[in-house]
C-alpha cells in the first residue's frame, strides 16, 4: 500500500500554539469529558475528510459483537491514547493527520519461531482474509471505556499461515519507529519502539483480531493505521497500534509498559475489577458520552469466552 501525505507537524515557530493557550484548552477538554459529553466535542483533526475514507464493502457480521450502543465516531477518533503522537488525548488527532506517509510502503515482518517467516506489503498481508465487523467493548486502564465497531480479521488466521513451531510460546508485536512521522517518539516517554505481547493461546483466540478499520471505514492515524491489534478482554494499551513486526518467541516479551513501570502494568493486563491499579480503583468505569459511572465487568464482559485461558492462575498475582 503506497501512501501520499505531507507532514502536518512541520510548522514554523510562530505558528506553534502558546503553552498557556494549550493548557487552557486541555483543561476545557478535561472538564467537558468529565461531564460525560465527549460525543459533543468538535472534530479536532482527521487525516482526511470522512467522505474520502475508504469504505469496506460486504463486511461479515460476527456473533462476538455486542449490541450495546456504539460510541460516536467523533469521540472514537478524537479521544485517543497514542503516545507516539503525544500524551494528551487530543494529540493523536492533531499530529497523526498525515500518518502514515503514503510515500513509504507499509510492510509487516513476521518471523521468530515459525516455519514460514516473511515480509509482507500491507495489501498482500490482508488480501487472503475475509473482513468482519466486530463491535467490541474497549476498557482503558485509566477508567474510561468505549464501544467500537472495528473492521478486521482473526489474528489466529494469520499466525497459522506462518506455521509457528513448538518453541513459539508467545507472540511479540512492535509498532513503527519513525520519529519523523511520529513526533511523540522524539521524547523518552516510553522506550521506543512500542512493544507488546500475548501468550500464543491468547493470540490464537477467536476474539483477538487485527483491525484495519472502524465504523466500516479505513483506520485513521490516531486509531493505529494501517493495522493494529484488538484484544477486547484486556486493557486498551495491550492492543498495540501501527504494527510493523510480529515475532514468535519462546520467552515472555517485555512490553513497553512493563519496562516503564512493572508494578503498575503487568504482562496479562486482563480487565479485572478486583485488582486495583496502585493509584485508583478499577471497579467502575465511565463510558465516553455518559455522565454516570458503571460497574466494570470481569474480562470486560468476555469471561464466558476467555476465562478458561486462565484456569488455575491467580489473577491478582498475574495482573
Amino acid at each position: 500500500m503506497l501512501i501520499k501525505r505531507k507532514r502536518a507537524w512541520d510548522l514554523p515557530q510562530k505558528e506553534v500554539t502558546e503553552y498557556q493557550v494549550y493548557k487552557n484548552r486541555r483543561q476545557f477538554l478535561n472538564t467537558v469529558l468529565t461531564l460525560g459529553v465527549a460525543s459533543a466535542l468538535p472534530r479536532v483533526g482527521l487525516a482526511k475528510p470522512v467522505d474520502e475514507l475508504e469504505v469496506y464493502q460486504d463486511l461479515q457480521s460476527s456473533p462476538f459483537s455486542t449490541d450495546e450502543k456504539k460510541t460516536p465516531f467523533e469521540s472514537v477518533t478524537t479521544y485517543n491514547n497514542f503516545y507516539e503522537f503525544g500524551t494528551a488525548k487530543e494529540a493523536p488527532s492533531l499530529y497523526a493527520t498525515e500518518f502514515p506517509d503514503e510515500s513509504k510502503p507499509w510492510r509487516v515482518k513476521i518471523d521468530g519461531e515459525c516455519d514460514k517467516p516473511g515480509v509482507y506489503e500491507y495489501d498482500d498481508l490482508i488480501k487472503p482474509f475475509t473482513l468482519e465487523e466486530r463491535i467490541y467493548r474497549m476498557r482503558c486502564v485509566e477508567g474510561w471505556s468505549m464501544v467500537i465497531p472495528w473492521v478486521g480479521f482473526p489474528l489466529g488466521d494469520l499466525l497459522k499461515r506462518a506455521q509457528p513451531n513448538s518453541k513459539a510460546k508467545f507472540v511479540e508485536f512492535t509498532t513503527l519507529y519513525d520519529p519523523e512521522q511520529m513526533p511523540g517518539q522524539r521524547r523518552a516517554v516510553l522506550e521506543w519502539p512500542y512493544v507488546e505481547g500475548l501468550r500464543i493461546d491468547e493470540a490464537m483466540h477467536p476474539l483477538t483480531i487485527l483491525s484495519v478499520g472502524l465504523y466500516g471505514k479505513e483506520l485513521l492515524g490516531q486509531n493505529g493505521a494501517p493495522i493494529r491489534l484488538v484484544v477486547p478482554w484486556k486493557y486498551g494499551f495491550k492492543s498495540i497500534k501501527s504494527i510493523v513486526r510480529i515475532r514468535f518467541v519462546e520467552d515472555m516479551p517485555q512490553s513497553a509498559w512493563m519496562k516503564a513501570n512493572l508494578s503498575e502494568y503487568g504482562f496479562y493486563s486482563n480487565v479485572n475489577p478486583n485488582v486495583d491499579h496502585p493509584r485508583w480503583s478499577q471497579r467502575k468505569e465511565r463510558r465516553i458520552g455518559e455522565f454516570l459511572k458503571r460497574e466494570t465487568l470481569m474480562f470486560n464482559g468476555y469471561g464466558d469466552e476467555v476465562a478458561e485461558l486462565y484456569t488455575g492462575m491467580d489473577l491478582k498475582r498475574h495482573y
